[in-house]
């Protein structure tokens, strides 16, 4: 009798902890590795680490993160396979280091004419939610942004028509390597923090890029002319993502936490682009006293034409993938035109 007397009295004391005992909380801090592939100076990459000093600051310290540009912890085609791997929790690199991985976002990346990196961004961001595209179901998508106009800048020669690309190798990546072919030069696919050695070397006679990579990259220096070619100007889209277990661990006031910032930060990258073009146009040319092509109406005609085919056929391309090409395609036009 007393056993089942202690038994019971035991049994209501364990019940009347669990009762008094607060729930566990999910809110517990959470430390995370951001991994970046642009050099700590650079705009973009100050601004990554902004971000992280405003998660801490809005999760009230749940949310720890270090911060690793430049490469330090992964390099920049590395990255997206180490968020889905765990080797990182956070990651910011481009869209087209990882080719044939994201369908939609590609698209993204052609030559429609983009007028800046705030058009860009708006445009890539827009067209992704209005799609409900998926290409990240690796990871948790943070957001995504997009550089300005992406010209080319060529080492010795002018180019200042179409034949003058003939034989020239251009340093490019992802879509910028096929616009390059589409106009007639040779592309050469290198990440971007391997265009100065290679154009100071003359690995390569030119670059694909946007105008900020000039300073940001210090490309100005060896370089000496930028076509003005905005008829046929292509964008790169850039993704900052996270590890989707990291992103599961968080409490949910933190998600939300994080969310809004996410949506303050793509105006901020798009921005940043832009400043970044202005500064870098004004020491291309007064600094380094370089020259800046502008392309006279007609021949601007001619290297808009020449891209064409390459837009109608990426569009037949991601039908093969099981993506509507040309509903793509309109969504980007469509959305260039309302932003612009």
């Amino acid at each position: 009798m007393k056993k089942i007397l202690y038994s019971g009295t035991l049994i209501i004391a364990i019940c009347s902890l669990l009762i008094a005992s607060p729930p566990l909380s999910s809110a517990a801090n959470v430390s995370m590795k951001y991994a970046n592939f642009f050099p700590p100076t650079h705009s973009q990459s100050k601004l990554a680490e902004a971000w992280c000093k405003a998660v801490e600051e809005k999760t009230e310290g749940r949310v720890k993160i270090e911060y690793y540009p430049g490469g330090s912890l992964l390099k920049g085609k590395q990255i997206y396979d180490g968020l889905a791997d765990g080797i990182a929790d956070i990651g910011f690199s481009v869209a087209a280091y990882t080719a044939g991985r994201f369908p939609t976002v590609s698209a993204f990346d052609l030559p429609f004419g983009y007028p800046s990196g705030m058009v860009a961004t708006k445009v890539v961001n827009d067209v992704y939610d209005t799609l409900k595209a998926n290409d990240f179901k690796d990871t948790k998508l943070m957001y995504l942004h997009a550089h300005g106009p992406g010209l080319i800048s060529t080492k010795d020669k002018e180019v200042r028509k179409l034949e003058d690309l003939k034989g020239l190798r251009i340093r490019s990546t992802g879509m910028s390597a096929e616009m390059v072919k589409a106009l007639g030069a040779t592309p050469s696919a290198m990440e971007m923090s391997d265009a100065y050695e290679s154009l100071e070397k003359g690995v390569v006679d030119g670059s694909a890029h946007p105008v900020e990579a000039s300073l940001g990259w210090k490309l100005g220096e060896v370089t000496k002319y930028l076509i003005h070619s905005y008829s046929c100007a292509y964008t790169t889209t850039f993704f900052v993502a996270m590890n989707k277990d990291k992103w599961a661990a968080l409490d949910p006031k933190d998600q939300q936490a994080i969310e809004t910032i996410n949506k303050e930060w793509i105006v901020k990258h798009g921005q940043a682009w832009d400043d970044s073009d202005k500064a870098a146009t004004d020491a291309f040319l007064n600094k380094a006293g370089n020259t800046i092509i502008e392309l006279d109406p007609a021949e601007a005609e001619r290297w808009a034409a020449a891209v064409a085919p390459l837009i109608n056929d990426f569009a037949t391309g991601l039908n093969k993938k099981n993506v509507d090409g040309a509903k793509v395609i309109a969504a980007i036009r469509e959305s260039l035109k309302a932003n612009r």
